[in-house]
């Protein structure tokens, strides 16, 4: 990003881009608690100026992340105490997931224990070697991009990162690791707005999805 602050904390339309994320979670009739995950000499400031300042009731915990995305997803899952039949994963920096995206992950992983919400690959995907030169072209019909939301049950999540610590396996992203064990992901339909914040210019998009949707709401 080629910024000193974190991604998650630079401004889009006024607000950090992690309270646009926790806003539509909080705002979700389905999701009953948030633990969210963060490096420690962050978790003093998402108290102060992210959950308090914005009264975000939902987020119970603010629990140390680790080294990897993967440590941090399973420093969160061991937060639960709890014992919901099914949990979410999202990216804090995929402000533009939608109250449809949830709901459709929840209903698919319920039927069948683990779904991710992602887009059809658009562009055409060139195999390259270590050379830069092209070796082939993949064909894209069957090719997805993965997003978060993800959906999954509960235990059946917590054994693919039992697994995936014992064996040393790393992945993605937790349908990886469930796809590890064997068992199958299903897909749900999202969308080209639900962006990962990760670049300068996708802070300018952000704005202009605000900015749409806005516009879309004063004209209902």
């Amino acid at each position: 990003m080629g910024s000193q602050t974190p991604k998650q904390f630079l401004t889009l339309g006024g607000l950090p881009v992690l309270v646009h994320t926790l806003r539509v979670l909080e705002a979700a009739d389905s999701i009953g608690e948030v633990i969210l995950v963060a490096p420690e000499a962050d978790r003093e400031y998402c108290l102060r100026e992210i959950v308090t300042r914005h009264r975000l009731s939902k987020v119970h915990k603010i629990v140390t992340g680790g080294e990897r995305r993967q440590d941090s997803v399973r420093h969160g899952l061991s937060a639960i105490e709890s014992n919901p039949e099914l949990v979410l994963v999202h990216d804090a920096v995929r402000p533009f997931l939608t109250r449809e995206m949830i709901v459709g992950v929840l209903e698919q992983a319920a039927k069948h224990g683990a779904a991710v919400v992602g887009v059809p690959m658009r562009d055409t995907v060139k195999q390259v070697g270590a050379d830069r030169l092209i070796e082939g072209t993949v064909d894209r019909r069957s090719l997805w991009l993965a997003q978060t939301p993800q959906a999954f049950r509960l235990e059946l999540l917590r054994e693919a990162h039992r697994e995936a610590e014992q064996q040393g396996f790393h992945a993605t992203d937790d349908a990886q690791l469930v796809e590890h064990l064997g068992h199958r992901v299903a897909l749900v339909d999202g969308s080209a707005e639900n962006i990962k914040i990760t670049r300068p210019e996708d802070l300018a998009i952000g704005e202009a999805i605000l900015s749409a949707r806005a516009k879309q709401t004063r004209d209902r």
